[in-house]
């Protein structure tokens, strides 16, 4: 994982009774490489507690030591450097008809991934046993054996109750509701798995790969409907239930439109790539789904660009006044129609400058996603990864006696 600067500072002594290994792995891994000495100063710790825990983190092969710089006299020190090889968890980001899979070493990088194609609507039992097994084939492509398997991470297409890593009433999952994907996993994987809505895991990986520098993220997924995913002090907020973000069914003033959810006047049945498609159909334009608006844009149809621009003006009326409430510093634009089409964000530009605060959009981007497609499947390596080497989840793992 790459080096980042520790929130406290570089040299601020941490509360020493609460350095567990787990926490000197945390500082290892925050910090990208340290010297035993360098550690000592970061977490304030005496040097033979301090080669108590690396001996035990080394044991684990959680870390590994590296030849450091030259010294100016005697032996050179060793370098301590987090050991990402120790394990791999199995990604992946499920859409309505396909999904992207991946199994990713414990920095995060990708060892093996593919697109499966799949119908989420067949339910639970049929869609899962397909990703089980893909998971299974990635696993061999990547030369890993399931033993390897630290944890489990997947992003859905609908709502979903995170703590129980339960879809709770989702749209346009039939089946899916109050369905244990943990639970489904359990009689397979020894490993935890982690649930997330897409959008969530989508902001999660953009804001990882791109953003680390940036406490307040909005990530707009524009698809088949509209969602977002939101990152406030570098964490994703789910809110009180897991709902924060639904932005597709804030109503817009003067829209008739039914929506899926059953009101009126909703951003997503205005301006969702399905909604686009049933409009330019009813102009006489070939269109049935999100992905023919993004190749008729493409393509120049004139009817196709006029709409995008005027669901970018919607989808800006809307971020007007998420900006104003929760002033991020970045809104990044993904999804299919998102990130395919320049109207569609000149659309969002141009609405959110003009309606919202000045002192909100003083230092405010307003980006097309760096990861495109692969946002999610990188958003669920980073959540599970997150997860299973906390300082609490490690120090677990080295209580039983097993890895990381």
């Amino acid at each position: 994982m790459a080096a980042r600067e520790d929130q406290e500072g570089p040299s601020r002594p941490l509360a020493g009774e609460a350095i567990s290994a787990g926490t000197v792995l945390r500082v290892i891994r925050d910090a990208g490489t340290l010297t035993r000495a360098e550690l000592a100063r970061r977490t304030g710790l005496a040097r033979s507690t301090v080669a108590q825990r690396v001996d035990t983190l080394l044991r684990h092969e959680l870390v590994y030591e590296a030849a450091g710089a030259d010294s100016t006299g005697g032996r050179p020190p060793t370098s301590l450097v987090f050991n990402d090889g120790s394990g791999v968890v199995l990604c992946g980001d499920l859409g309505v008809t396909h999904g992207r899979l991946a199994v990713c070493d414990l920095g995060g990088a990708s060892l093996a991934e593919e697109i499966e194609e799949l119908d989420i609507a067949a339910g639970p039992e049929t869609v899962l046993a397909i990703v089980d097994e893909r998971f299974g084939a990635l696993l061999e492509q990547a030369g890993r054996a399931s033993s390897h398997v630290r944890g489990i991470g997947l992003g859905v297409p609908g709502p979903v109750a995170f703590d129980r890593g339960e879809p709770a009433n989702p749209p346009i999952m039939p089946g899916w509701d109050g369905f244990s994907i943990p639970g489904w996993f359990a009689a397979r994987h020894d490993a935890p798995v982690l649930v997330d809505n897409d959008v969530n895991i989508m902001a999660l990986g953009e804001h990882w790969a791109n953003w680390r520098g940036r406490d307040h993220l909005l990530f707009i997924k524009v698809g088949t409907g509209i969602g977002c995913g939101i990152v406030a002090r570098g964490r994703i907020h789910h809110g009180a239930k897991g709902a924060a973000g639904d932005i597709g069914h804030i109503r817009l003033a003067g829209e008739e439109a039914t929506c899926r959810c059953g009101n009126v006047g909703c951003l997503e049945a205005v301006s969702g790539g399905a909604a686009l498609a049933r409009r330019l159909a009813e102009q006489g334009v070939e269109a049935r789904t999100s992905r023919d608006v993004v190749r008729l844009v493409k393509e120049g149809s004139a009817p196709a660009t006029r709409l995008v621009r005027e669901a970018g003006r919607n989808l800006g009326e809307v971020l007007a006044g998420c900006v104003n409430f929760f002033n991020p510093e970045v809104i990044v634009i993904g999804g299919d129609v998102g990130q395919s089409s320049q109207q569609l964000l000149a659309g969002v530009r141009e609405v959110i400058f003009q309606r919202s605060l000045p002192l909100a959009t003083e230092e405010l981007r307003v980006v097309p996603s760096g990861l495109g497609d692969r946002a999610g499947v990188v958003g669920a390596a980073i959540m599970v990864i997150e997860h299973v080497l906390s300082p609490q989840a490690i120090d677990q793992a080295i209580r039983r006696g097993v890895g990381a």
